[in-house]
């Protein structure tokens, strides 16, 4: 396999590092383990996971973390520091203990008794050196899947930071000399020179003809681009004048005319803003002209939106369901069993399937979930990790890509604010921001959420919802639906965050026949119990609650409509909870999050995308949790 994968960037300083190691850690699974059909993401594991990073994101938590997970590993990693000794203006003496970031790093080094990182420090201007310091990385993380860190010292920065950080400003006279003396297009010019590979004459010409290759792709690119905007500007302006001709010349519609003629470089944006603009002006402008110019304006924002904004989710949600199926005798277990032997099932058939995180291997993990499935699929496949949620969430991300099918473990709820950052910016735009090319369907398996205990202020459920719109917030109320919500999952290309019912692990559950094969909807609710006065919606733990509640208000005469809602994100996509409104047209939400957090977002699904305000007959109310 002769290929070059791209991964697609991250924005914030420092957040490639968490997927880099799932990446890397991807070659060592399909090394050590036979995986069916793996030549289509793998040569034998032989692949390096190349990545770069400034000498100043080095300072970031996540750099630290990730460099400790890879070399407690050993994957076949590449990290190349790019250093310039500064951070925009800040320098490396104010960024990094000892000024030098390989130094700093000096404990990890691989030692001939204990295993580590190879550190290899080169001159970024020595292009000899350059080729023996990669080849050597490239064979010490191919080979023997060694990581390895290439400091790249000396770098220049021939216009500062950025267009708008001139690095004239902060550095000195003389060190903006030696930026010139040691630019490292100058020096490998002179090295070619030095060593009579081609002459000046030779040189001047290939510099020549690479600033033309150069400025005309740059001109037939941009020509590129330019070339459907232009046949766009056309048809506006066509429609424009037809308008013009109809309403005996309207002024209106001359100065939108004018505007879109004085504009120098003309985007989507500027031909739909003007178009838009122009409609308060000929609304009592009555000619078919018109109802084709709002019908053109309609057509190309639709035909655009997916363009620009699309592909946050998977389309594949609709899946072929499999009930549950139950012995005639009951069979009576903790719910934790359900999942435990869910689970065993699914790495029985699942040769692409593995569980990571913290305790989650040997003990089997905190609530025995995968109690025994460590010593019977072995230590690859269901593993334990050291207390670093952010790369827990990279391995996950990483090796989902490679087109394995990972479930990270975060231990609870409370410890997801560690890896916020990584699945906010990473996971839940991934699909998103590559249109669809690249999907990583990471399943994050968790626990939550009571509100106990005086270290703990507030929820993370109301962030979560707000941070991750990109990924599945899935809220199982019992083990069972939680164990064919991971069926499913594992059916869809797409990532998803389950949250188990922390008390649920030990409730009684009747034991499934069915076990790994039954799934749960997603994007549907449950009707718990039919009612006709009040309509009350909750999930996860809250449920038993509601429905001791409603039992109780039974006793009064007062039926409530019991609905679980089961997932967050997806929203009740069938509108089943509009239909339970129109019967009992009142509306109670009950969330053990914070006031303004759960509540508020159903809520706000209910009257934006369900239509509910003239249902119900009295004012809709939430039931939260207090603010601590």
């Amino acid at each position: 396999m002769d290929q070059k994968n791209h991964s697609a960037d991250v924005s914030p300083t420092g957040s490639q590092m968490p997927r880099l190691v799932g990446l890397a850690q991807a070659s060592k699974i399909y090394r050590k383990l036979k995986i069916k059909k793996s030549k289509t993401f793998s040569n034998n594991g032989n692949e390096v996971a190349w990545g770069t990073i400034g000498n100043a994101s080095t300072s970031e938590g996540l750099f630290f973390e990730a460099i400790n997970a890879a070399g407690v590993l050993q994957i076949p990693l590449v990290m190349s520091i790019w250093d310039d000794e500064y951070g925009i203006s800040v320098s490396n003496k104010q960024q990094t203990t000892k000024s030098n970031i390989s130094e700093a790093l000096s404990g990890f080094e691989k030692t001939s008794k204990k295993n580590g990182f190879e550190i290899i420090q080169v001159k970024g201007w020595d292009y000899p050196s350059l080729i023996k310091a990669y080849s050597r990385a490239e064979k010490f993380a191919r080979v023997n899947h060694i990581p390895v860190i290439v400091h790249v010292l000396d770098l220049t920065q021939p216009l500062g930071h950025s267009s708008s950080g001139s690095h004239e400003r902060y550095k000195s006279n003389s060190r903006l000399e030696w930026e010139k003396e040691y630019d490292c297009n100058l020096k490998f010019r002179n090295w070619i020179l030095e060593n009579k590979i081609s002459n000046k004459a030779t040189l001047d010409k290939i510099d020549a003809e690479a600033v033309l290759s150069a400025k005309s792709a740059k001109i037939n690119a941009w020509k590129s681009y330019q070339n459907p905007i232009k046949k766009e500007l056309k048809n506006i302006n066509s429609h424009l004048e037809s308008m013009y001709k109809a309403s005996s010349k309207s002024v209106a519609i001359q100065i939108a005319k004018s505007k879109l003629a004085r504009l120098e470089n003309v985007g989507y944006r500027e031909i739909l803003s003007v178009g838009r603009s122009l409609l308060p002006s000929i609304s009592k402008f009555n000619h078919p002209s018109k109802l084709k110019f709002i019908e053109y304006l309609k057509n190309i924002s639709q035909a655009l939106q997916p363009k620009f904004s699309s592909q946050l989710y998977s389309k594949e949600i609709k899946l072929e369901q499999v009930p549950v199926k139950y012995s005639k005798e009951p069979i009576l277990v903790d719910g934790r069993v359900i999942l435990r032997d869910n689970f065993d099932v699914l790495l029985s058939t699942n040769d692409r399937l593995l569980i990571f995180g913290e305790d989650c291997g040997k003990i089997g993990g905190v609530n025995q979930g995968l109690e025994g499935m460590q010593s019977k699929h072995g230590k690859l496949r269901v593993a334990d990790t050291g207390i670093r949620e952010a790369t827990i969430v990279g391995q996950g991300i990483g090796m989902a890509l490679r087109g394995l099918r990972p479930i990270a473990e975060i231990q609870y709820l409370d410890y997801i604010l560690y890896c916020i950052q990584i699945l906010s910016d990473d996971l839940a735009s991934l699909s998103y921001r590559t249109n669809g090319q690249q999907v990583a369907p990471l399943i994050i398996r968790t626990r939550g959420h009571r509100l106990e205990g005086i270290w703990h202020s507030g929820s993370p459920m109301g962030g979560m919802i707000n941070l991750l719109r990109g990924i599945f917030i899935l809220t199982p109320r019992n083990m069972t639906i939680a164990a064919g919500m991971y069926n499913s999952l594992l059916k869809l290309n797409q990532p998803a965050i389950v949250i188990e019912t922390l008390n649920a692990y030990r409730l009684k559950e009747n034991l499934p026949t069915n076990i790994g094969l039954f799934t749960s909807t997603i994007g549907e609710i449950e009707v718990l119990k039919e009612g006709k006065d009040i309509t009350i919606i909750s999930y996860g733990a809250t449920l038993q609650l509601v429905i001791e509640a409603s039992n109780q208000l039974e006793k009064f005469n007062i039926k409530p409509e019991v609905i679980d809602i089961q997932t967050l994100i997806p929203f009740d996509l069938s509108c089943q909870i509009k239909t339970s409104i129109t019967k009992t047209n009142k509306l109670l939400i009950v969330d053990e999050d914070m006031p303004g957090g759960g509540t508020a977002y159903i809520l706000q699904q209910l009257l934006d995308n369900q239509n509910i305000y003239n249902l119900v007959d009295s004012e809709p109310k939430l039931l939260s949790a207090k603010d601590h």
